[in-house]
């Protein structure tokens, strides 16, 4: 939409004098040496009226910050001079001496945004506040040259010149967000309009087009154009459209000289925009992005686009190829690589260039959102100078700020993972510290602690880790190293603790600098010991997270820590003592003793008291003037009082959550100040513990005994508090960015003394809230730190004084310590290090098998896609968007479990119980289920005799290896004394019934046994009587033969061996007897062989495996006896199978029959239900053909087009009905016929043709196609119907069967319903045995078990346990519930407020445009209509000019088509005629001609074959589209000469060019080319 507005708009009435005549109304020219004084203009401090207090009672000393995040926040006013802003201050920095000079914002609101002149002789400000103004300083004078005013509500956010420097744009913020171009040197305002309703970025003129403006910003750009019109000089907006491409925020573009836009992205591409609408994406080669992260386009030279982005680098790409770039792809992007690259740093983000004002220079000065200011060569040559940093500052808010005790040093830390240390007496930065997470917390030691001129910086992180940092000077280092070292300063690390799970918030030392506190928002506070190491104490929790932390001062008799939480809470604490024990399993110190105080609001309260004051003093002052009037007019009768309805006394408000607490101190002890945030500020609030502590402390409502109001502090609470030393000055750093100097009278702790104040704005008064100020040791410095990244010092002293006081003072920075100790502890946390690293180890061990997992599926993926590919294109799967309704399966699953377990479930005794479709069951399924249940007690059953085989084998073996052993026995004792024997194990024995296998084993001896007895047995006996006595007796006194046998053979074992040991003993006597006679050698030889011969009887008596065969088989023995419970198990249940079954056969009959009749009346049903899917397929079709036949005359319109002078004609031509010849008709007909139909054509179409000759013939051509396919729709049309009424014929008769078959099917459902009830009810009855012991029965009755257990459930205890977990669960679930309600309610109330005050804000705002719309229009207007009239004139305005050039177009077409109308007829219906003639004569020559002579006449006749062929289409194509028309230039066709007889074919070739044959030739050469 595009957006006018005349101008000028909003000027200011205070100075519209200097910009008109008040009575002729010309413009009044100012001075070219006309300037302001900046002495009136810039802001003062505001003091206390008769307070006494000097106004120069503060003086700047320096800035040591920059606001690197502030978007444009770098000017170039020459090569040495640098400009940006600082909270209200803009500094112009010396790039070469670093010198700083400053001047103040006038408005005392802040700055919003600068830039230069082209010509770098002025420089702009533009400011924030209430109506704030636009100041032209000259450069280098700095005078005030002119003030812009009323250019916006609130503030501006970006301002540019023109090309020629003339003129300039701004652009302002919420809420007004107005663009306005300024005749700055006449200051006033040439055109204004509201630039969009969203934040803008950035405001540019085209350096090519002087009348072409761009905007960007946030989710938008906006092209805009000065253009005249009737009305005046106007503003003409048109928004950019993103179209497929996602919206994104604009930082930066580039115009291009065709007028064509580049702009950049948030996802680091580029986007070329054409008018309104983007041209195409470009990007590097393979779809990689132009930059990673955000990109701005900033310049255009020497053939390249430079563009730089969050990623630090600059980039340089062919002008030529995106000025002419095209989308090659679907997606409309644009492939392109650069053509020279700078990577200026790693942790760089760049956000604004300036270039160098030197010509033809290639040196630019950028803004480094980081915290830096680069100075960069790009000449992209291979001389080019590495990126320089120039600067570098804090990025971002500063955590941490405090100065040291001893000297003039200040350090300082940030988010950006810094710690700085400054020297704000030299004004310049000593060094800086880098680590790995952002700095949150910042304390110098005391000098009790930090012997050494106060070198020890104590640091938290964000990671809450704490470190302790030691400040030397790395000079002296020289005498103990030898080396010499760079740099004034140097931090090391010297020790490091993790206390803490989060952010640390706050550090302390305590008073006599024995134990250092740290605070965190875990939650948390810590101690340690303070020492050459620190040592953990012990920590507390406190109810909120910890915002500081303050140790009561001397003057207190206990030494106690104040824990200010965020929340609200104040807990105090009290001093721990190091050498108390230390607990073992954690530090927590939950025996320390505390107090703690809950701040509750009364802020509504003392409103409402001093609204009630108010009231009551108005009331005695109204007294006082009625009794003064009695008085003087001496009436003795008493006035009747009028009663006035008092307003509604304010309400008491609560607010919920809580205020924020931002700072406090101690007063007394036991008591302390508090500032709060939010709804309770504007107040210092006065409390105290009380004396109640035995409640919890979310618990505690405690309110301030006392309150001291702060003036003009209702929105702008207190953030931070010191004192001076001496406590006679009190600094305040407040919300908005300002400092307040209240002086104090000695030892006024309730600080009655609080009146009068200094107060300087200093840091942005919107984001640059001062969490952070300080005195210096000295009490002559005052120095702040802002959450806009600004840093300020001040002097106490005129600068002309300190200088004589401190010219031979200077910042001491201490001597390095010889060994300094690097030691890295963990609290609380290491004594859970080796779990949570078996833990990580284990999770590791899990992400390497999911890792592999992924390989393997990828791989599999892979592979599937290759083998899809190479598929036929007909079978191979193409990959579709799941459908909007798709389901994922495991949802479905839970679902379907949900529905199966949630809700109002019956038992399956109940009589109404359904049961479910997938859990019904019939014989035969009972039938498989009792079969597998016979399968699996088999298994188990032949699992176990499988088990005590392999066990008996074992045995058999074992016994068989005893017996060997005892042989060995045997023949060792042979040879020992009777004495050293060690008797032998008992050899177990294998029972005959262990191995009854054996009773089928035989050899040739038991069956030759086997035949001897049956001989001796049955001689002499009949047949009859031998089987009678059956052939069992002779087993059995076979087998009691062969026991015999194998006992007497065991007893002969046994002799043998007894008889072989007596033998022995003789020849032991023997050798005992001659022993006396033995060697000393031999002595020593027999013992030794004694000594053998026992170690090897010990060893062959050790080694045996009996134990182990024991074990195996008590564990055998359990295995089998809790088989034989779970076989038991298995007959009972086999038993329920058997009787269910039973009960199934009896029902499956009538099952079996009404399962039938069911089916029967699906089948149907199914029947049915595809005729009416194949009749509403064909309803499709239908509708599908009729839609192709719209659009076929939807395209027959777009042919014609609007106003079309042969509509009507063209119209009956395509809808005419005629009849078409089937194709197998059309070849079946003669040559006769044809002749026939050509002739009849000709003569039916004469008259068409002449209407047709003014036509255009492509036009009735395509109008003939058209009119084809449409006949051919309706055939196609018409089949279709008539399948559709065949369909529905046959459905009809089905329809009517629909409520019989569905009255069937549901009587069949609802009696299989009662027949699966009631055979559920008969399985209900059986009885199922469930054996339990004792101790799994907890029904219990009088302290014990009932005899009738009927009435008990029997339950899963892991399903007990869950419905027990679920009980608790379902009262926690009530309990949230009922507080969201809770909350939720209040929220409620809380929104009807909100929206009570949004519908009074609402209707101010609308009295207020009311009023704003009288003083402009004088009466109120629809400002929507009224934006797009004025969007909408020039379109109006351009279609009354074209429908003024259509008339003039259609009147000159008129006037042509009268003219020539009549001699384009009479051409058509003599050609028509001629060609007609000619037919009739070929038509006769062919029936004369002799077929004699056509042999000898080939070549005659083959010409002629061809000129009738010719004329016979051409005659066809004209009987069909109404004639031919020759184009306007072209002369009549000449007439056909007669046609040739033989003996004039013989002189053909003598015949000049002018004759009738060529002419002929020449005729139908057109026609053919018509006819292809």
């Amino acid at each position: 939409m595009s957006e006018e507005t005349t101008a000028p708009v909003g000027a200011d009435s205070k100075h519209s004098a200097m910009q008109q005549e008040t009575e002729g109304g010309s413009k009044k020219q100012l001075s070219a040496d006309m300037y302001y004084k900046y002495e009136e203009l810039h802001s003062r401090p505001s003091i206390t009226p008769d307070s006494e207090i000097p106004e120069n009672l503060l003086h700047l000393s320096h800035s040591f910050g920059y606001d690197s995040g502030r978007r444009g926040n770098l000017q170039l006013l020459d090569e040495r001079t640098l400009i940006f802003i600082a909270g209200n201050l803009l500094v112009l920095l010396d790039v070469s001496t670093k010198e700083q000079r400053y001047l103040r914002s006038c408005s005392g609101g802040g700055i919003g945004s600068i830039t230069a002149h082209p010509s770098k002789e002025y420089f702009v400000v533009a400011e924030k506040g209430n109506q704030p103004n636009i100041i032209v300083y000259e450069y280098p004078s700095l005078r005030p040259y002119r003030i812009l005013r009323g250019g916006t509500e609130r503030a501006y956010s970006f301002m540019d010149f023109n090309y020629d420097g003339s003129l300039l744009a701004s652009v302002g913020s919420a809420p007004d967000f107005m663009l306005t171009l300024w005749d700055w040197r006449q200051e006033e305002v040439m055109l204004s309009c509201k630039a969009i309703s969203q934040d803008v970025y950035r405001v540019s003129f085209s350096p090519y087009n002087p009348g072409l403006l761009t905007s960007s910003g946030s989710g938008h750009i906006k092209f805009w154009k000065m253009a005249g019109t009737f009305t005046g000089l106007k503003l003409q907006g048109l928004m950019g459209h993103f179209g497929k491409t996602a919206a994104t925020d604009i930082e930066g573009y580039v115009e291009l000289p065709d007028g064509k836009v580049v702009s950049g992205s948030d996802w680091g591409n580029l986007l070329l925009w054409d008018g309104n609408a983007i041209k195409v994406e470009i990007c590097r080669k393979g779809g990689r992005n132009c930059h990673a992260g955000m990109v701005q386009p900033f310049a255009l030279e020497d053939g390249q686009l430079m563009t730089m982005g969050t990623d630090g680098v600059v980039r340089g790409w062919d002008f030529e190829s995106i000025d002419t770039a095209d989308s090659s792809s679907d997606g409309g992007k644009f492939e392109i690589e650069p053509m020279n690259e700078m990577v200026v740093g790693h942790n760089v983000c760049l956000s604004s260039v300036v270039r160098s004002s030197m010509p033809d220079s290639f040196v630019w000065f950028a803004q480094d959102s980081s915290g830096a200011i680069w100075k960069l060569d790009l000449s992209f040559t291979y001389t080019t100078p590495d990126p320089e940093c120039l600067f570098s500052f804090h990025a971002g808010l500063i955590q941490g700020m405090d100065v040291s005790r001893k000297s003039h040093l200040m350090a300082t830390t940030a988010l950006d993972r810094s710690v700085k240390v400054f020297d704000f007496l030299a004004k310049r930065e000593l060094t800086t510290s880098r680590f790995n997470q952002g700095g949150t917390a910042l304390s110098w030691a005391p000098p009790l602690v930090s012997v050494s001129l106060g070198g020890l910086l104590v640091t938290g992180f964000e990671d809450g880790v704490v470190r302790l940092l030691e400040l030397y000077d790395p000079q002296r280092l020289h005498v103990v190293t030898g080396h010499s070292f760079k740099g004034d300063a140097s931090l090391r690390l010297k020790q490091a603790f993790k206390p803490h799970n989060a952010p640390v918030t706050a550090v302390a030392y305590e008073r006599n600098g024995d134990i250092l506190a740290t605070g965190s928002s875990d939650c948390t506070v810590f101690f340690f010991t303070v020492g050459e190491k620190y040592n953990p104490i012990g920590f507390v929790r406190v109810p909120g997270p910890v915002q500081a932390l303050e140790w009561s001062p001397h003057s207190h008799s206990e030494n106690r820590l104040l824990v200010l939480c965020q929340s609200g809470h104040v807990v105090e604490v009290q001093n721990p003592d190091p050498e108390a024990q230390k607990p073992n399993k954690t530090f927590q110190l939950p025996e320390l003793p505390s107090r703690s105080f809950r701040f509750r609001s009364i802020k509504s309260r003392i409103k409402r008291e001093a609204e009630i004051a108010r009231r009551q003093a108005v009331k005695e002052k109204k007294k006082k003037e009625r009794e003064e009037r009695l008085k003087e007019s001496k009436q003795l009768e008493e006035e009747e009082e009028e009663e006035v309805e008092e307003e509604e006394l304010p309400p008491i408000y609560i607010p919920d959550p809580p205020s924020p607490l931002y700072c406090g101190f101690y007063s007394e002890p036991g008591q302390f100040w508090l500032s709060m945030g939010g709804f309770d500020s504007g107040f210092l609030y006065h409390c105290k513990f009380s004396e109640k502590q035995d409640q919890d402390p979310d618990q505690l409502q405690d309110e301030p005994f006392d309150f001291l109001p702060v003036h003009n502090a209702d929105d702008d609470p207190i953030r931070s508090i010191t004192f001076s030393s001496n406590r006679q000055l009190l600094l305040c750093g407040m919300h908005s960015g300002s400092i307040r100097v209240y002086p104090l009278q000695p030892g006024d702790q309730s600080l009655t003394s609080m009146q009068a104040y200094w107060a300087l704005s200093v840091h942005d008064n919107h984001y640059g809230h001062l969490r952070h100020i300080c005195c210096g040791h000295d009490d002559h410095f005052v120095l702040t730190a802002g959450d806009d990244g600004n840093i300020f010092s001040f002097t106490l002293l005129p600068p002309e004084e300190l200088e004589k006081g401190l010219q031979r003072k200077r910042a001491k920075v201490p001597s390095p310590r010889v060994s300094p100790h690097f030691i890295n502890i963990f609290i609380e946390t290491a004594k859970q290090k080796l779990e949570k690293d078996r833990l990580r180890r284990e999770a590791e061990l899990k992400i390497v098998a999911k890792r592999k997992r992924m390989v393997e599926l990828q791989k599999e993926f892979k592979q599937l896609l290759n083998t899809n590919q190479s598929l036929p294109e007909n079978v191979r799967l193409k990959p579709v968007k799941p459908d909007e309704n798709c389901e994922d399966p495991q949802d479905v699953q839970a679902i379907c479990e949900a529905e199966e377990n949630i809700g109002d479930l019956k038992l399956k005794s109940a009589k109404d119980f359904t049961v479910p479709k997938h859990l019904r069951i019939n014989a035969e399924r009972k039938r498989a289920e009792l079969i597998g249940l016979e399968e699996n007690i088999r298994e188990k059953q032949t699992e176990m005799n499988r088990r005590i085989v392999a066990l008996r084998d074992s045995k058999v073996r074992l016994v068989s290896q005893l017996r060997a052993q005892a042989q060995l026995v045997q023949k060792v004792q042979q040879r020992l004394a009777a004495h050293l024997h060690c008797p032998p194990p008992t050899l177990p024995t294998i029972l005959p019934e262990e191995t009854p296998e054996k009773r089928l084993q035989y050899s040739n001896a038991t069956l030759e046994r086997y035949r001897v007895l049956r001989e001796q047995r049955y001689r002499g006996q009949t047949l009859e009587q031998e089987e009678q006595e059956g052939a069992a007796s002779f087993l059995e006194q076979l087998e009691k033969e062969m026991k015999e046998e194998e006992e007497e053979e065991e007893e002969r074992g046994k002799e043998g061996s007894l008889s072989a040991s007596p033998v022995t003993g003789e020849e032991e006597e023997t050798a005992v007897e001659e022993g006396a006679e033995l060697s000393e050698l031999e002595e020593e030889l027999q013992k030794e062989e004694e000594m053998r011969l026992m170690h090897e009887q010990d060893s062959l008596l050790e080694e045996s495996s009996v134990c182990q065969f024991d074990a195996e088989l008590r564990l055998l023995r359990h295995q089998k006896l809790r088989l034989d419970w779970q076989l038991k198990l298995a007959d009972l249940r086999q038993l329920t199978l058997y009787q269910e079954l039973l009960l199934l056969k009896d029902f499956e009959r009538r099952e079996d029959d009404l399962q039938e009749k069911l089916n029967e009346c699906i089948k149907e049903e199914d029947s049915i239900t595809e005729c009416s899917e194949l009749l509403e397929q064909k309803g499709a079709d239908i509708a599908k053909l009729q839609e192709r036949e719209k659009a076929l005359f939807a395209a027959f319109q777009a042919l014609l087009g609007e106003s079309h002078k042969f509509e009507e004609f063209l119209t009956k031509v395509f809808k005419k009905k005629i009849k078409r010849v089937k194709k197998e008709q059309m070849g079946s007909e003669g040559d006769g016929k044809e002749h026939k139909c050509h002739a009849l054509c000709v003569c039916v179409c004469v008259c068409v043709s002449i209407v047709s000759m003014c036509c255009d013939p492509g036009l009735f051509k395509n109008t003939l196609q058209m009119r084809e396919r449409r006949l051919d729709l309706e055939e196609l049309l018409a089949e279709e119907r008539k399948s559709a009424e065949a369909l529905k014929k046959e459905r009809d008769p089905l329809i009517k069967k629909v409520k019989s078959v569905q009255s069937s099917r549901k009587a069949a459902e609802d009696n299989l319903e009662l027949v699966n009830r009631e055979k559920q009810q008969k399985m209900n009855e059986l009885d199922v045995v469930v054996p339990l012991r004792l101790n799994q029965i907890e029904f219990v009755t009088n302290d014990s078990v009932p005899s009738d257990l009927s009435p008990a459930l029997v339950l899963d205890r892991t399903e007990l346990s869950r419905l027990q977990e679920r009980i608790k669960q379902l009262h926690v679930e009530k309990s949230e519930q009922r507080d969201l309600y809770y909350k939720a309610r209040q929220q409620h109330v809380r929104l009807i407020h909100d929206r009570k005050d949004m519908d009074a804000n609402i209707q101010e705002l609308e009295q207020q445009c009311e009023q704003l719309m009288m003083m402009k229009y004088g009466r109120l207007v629809d400002l929507e209509a009224l934006q797009t009239l004025s969007g909408n004139r020039r379109l109006e305005e351009l279609k009354q000019e074209k429908l003024l050039r259509e008339a003039a177009y259609a009147k000159e077409i008129k006037q042509c088509l009268t003219y020539s109308m009549c001699e384009f007829v009479h051409l058509s219906l003599h050609r028509y005629l001629f060609v007609c003639i000619q037919s009739r004569q070929f038509l006769d020559y062919r029936r004369r001609v002799d077929q004699g002579e056509i042999r000898r006449l080939q070549e005659v006749v083959k010409t002629q074959s061809q000129q009738a062929e010719a004329l016979r289409k051409e005659i066809c194509l004209l009987s069909r589209k109404g004639g031919h028309v020759l184009p306007p230039g072209y002369g009549p066709l000449p007439r056909l000469a007669p046609l040739p007889t033989p003996t004039d074919c013989t002189h053909a070739g003598k015949r000049e060019p002018g004759r009738p044959s060529k002419q002929l030739k020449a005729q139908n050469s057109p026609s053919r080319q018509e006819a292809h």
